[in-house]
């Protein structure tokens, strides 16, 4: 795809306005949205599954590829409609190349490569965890260099940005990311899935704590590790059946809680510090966990970092996200070829601009 689509993007007041279609199906929400300049959102249409998979306690491959091919066409008419923007006035066509589900990343990739080769228009691809992160610019003025805390069901990292577009993973999960520990706890405490919200709520009810672990890991490492924690977690629960006398499950929703916002909380801290970040933003689906947030909020007013979070409606996976992260790509000419593949590993360092 050469460059001779791109409009002029020189000063804001001068230039035509770049309209960016964008499509998201990484994991098991259908989304198309259309955003202007790389900030503004003009629709964000967002089909969840969450209630198909909840009898199966956790998504389904399968089952989530079928329902993005049955929602994706319907979902990229009501984007533009919501949007006022014709096919014709589009600048290129966005979307999710990975990581996420196999699966259900071809069904929007397939969807975006039309779109564009039928309008002869950019296509560009886009890591899921930059347009978490990029969420953020819908909202806010990003300052660099930053630091990241991305916080979701498949993946918990801290991630340095010391300029555009430019990602440096400093600290990964070696087990379970954030998520995938909240919905096993919810399992354990039978509770509805995704356990994440029913968790936070519980342990915000909660008069005391179950005391539980903290992993650490090495005194440097800014790694994360919450397998060791959900076990902690079963193994109390599993204790307190057999001698007859069943903890409370706020009490236990509020230590598992307390020993993973702490842990998020201190290393997010370190990390900005040590790497001289001017904001800290917080972002992914688990973002829009209140405990989290709060305590986030609570120390960096203490440590005089500004924290950055998107609204709850832009932490869980979106479209317009998408497209904000794709204008980095757009404004550099950086477009892929028609057989651009979907990557469900693909790396977010490799992504960088």
């Amino acid at each position: 795809m050469n460059r001779d689509h791109m409009k002029s993007h020189g000063n804001e007041g001068d230039s035509a306005p770049v309209y960016i279609l964008a499509v998201e199906t990484s994991c098991d929400e259908t989304s198309a949205a259309v955003v202007r300049d790389g900030r503004e959102i003009l629709s964000n249409v967002v089909s969840s599954q969450v209630e198909t998979h909840k009898r199966f306690g956790g998504v389904v491959p399968e089952v989530a590829s079928r329902k993005h091919v049955e929602s994706i066409t319907w979902i990229l008419e009501e984007a533009l409609t919501q949007a006022g923007v014709q096919p014709q006035q589009l600048a290129a066509v966005a979307v999710t190349q990975g990581p996420g589900l196999v699966g259900s990343l071809l069904v929007g990739v397939v969807a975006a490569k039309a779109f564009a080769c039928a309008l002869d228009l950019p296509l560009i691809g886009v890591h899921h965890i930059a347009g978490h992160i990029y969420a953020n610019e819908l909202v806010h003025k990003l300052e660099y260099p930053f630091m990241a805390l991305v916080v979701s069901g498949g993946h918990t990292e801290l991630v340095h940005v010391e300029s555009e577009g430019s990602f440096r993973i400093i600290g990964q999960t070696r087990d379970d990311a954030v998520g995938e520990a909240y919905d096993k706890v919810g399992r354990a405490l039978k509770l509805p899935y995704p356990g994440g919200p029913h968790i936070d709520r519980l342990a915000h009810e909660a008069t005391e704590a179950v005391t539980l672990p903290r992993a650490w890991l090495e005194p440097d490492s800014y790694d994360f590790s919450f397998s060791g924690l959900k076990s902690a977690v079963l193994a109390v629960l599993n204790q307190a059946n057999m001698k007859g006398q069943p903890l409370a499950p706020e009490a236990v929703a509020r230590g598992f809680q307390d020993s993973v916002i702490d842990v998020l909380v201190e290393k997010a801290i370190r990390a900005v510090r040590k790497f001289g970040a001017k904001q800290l933003l917080l972002a992914g689906g688990v973002a829009a966990n209140k405990g989290l947030r709060t305590a986030l909020e609570t120390r960096c007013r203490h440590e005089g970092v500004p924290l950055l979070a998107p609204p709850l409606s832009l932490c869980t996976d979106n479209a317009a996200m998408i497209g904000a992260a794709a204008f980095l790509k757009y404004r550099r000419g950086q477009f892929a070829a028609l057989d651009m593949k979907a990557e469900p590993q693909l790396k977010l360092e490799g992504w960088s601009v």
